[in-house]
């Protein structure tokens, strides 16, 4: 399949923080992400599946590689383990730190405003869509 025709893969909002996950995605740090459920169902997005495909874009809206789903597991937020934490490639040690850092995004403005909900907020009972990649082909 033409890279051209894939669904995009969009971490983040463009920006610093989209940069900084798409050059761990292309270094190869980066081999998971994660996602809350409910994003999916405001964004109208079906479930990512394993053996799909999709093309990274960057901040520029370029496509830069090619990932393929190799893991999708769902689980609360409290349930999230070290191992993934440390595999979302952003530089945390501890799942503590994982999960400030996620929550600073879950409850940034930009979130709030793509939910609808400007007191949108997560807990360790938001249900996540955690999801293992690999890079099959940098464009």
């Amino acid at each position: 399949m033409d890279a051209d025709s894939l669904p995009p893969a969009e971490f983040a909002f463009p920006g610093p923080l989209r940069d900084s996950l798409v050059a761990a995605i292309l270094d190869g740090s980066k081999t998971s992400t994660s996602s809350t459920l409910a994003g999916y169902a405001v964004d109208g997005e079906p479930l990512p599946q394993v053996g799909e495909r999709a093309a990274v874009v960057d901040s520029d809206g370029r496509r830069v590689a090619v990932i393929e789903t190799t893991e999708v597991r769902h689980r609360r937020l409290g349930d999230v383990d070290l191992a993934f934490a440390i595999d979302e490639g952003e530089g945390y040690t501890s799942v503590a730190e994982w999960r400030a850092g996620h929550e600073r995004f879950w409850h940034s403005d930009e979130v709030r405003a793509e939910m609808g909900d400007p007191d949108y907020t997560v807990d360790d009972d938001t249900e996540l869509v955690l999801e293992r990649f690999v890079v099959v082909r940098r464009l």
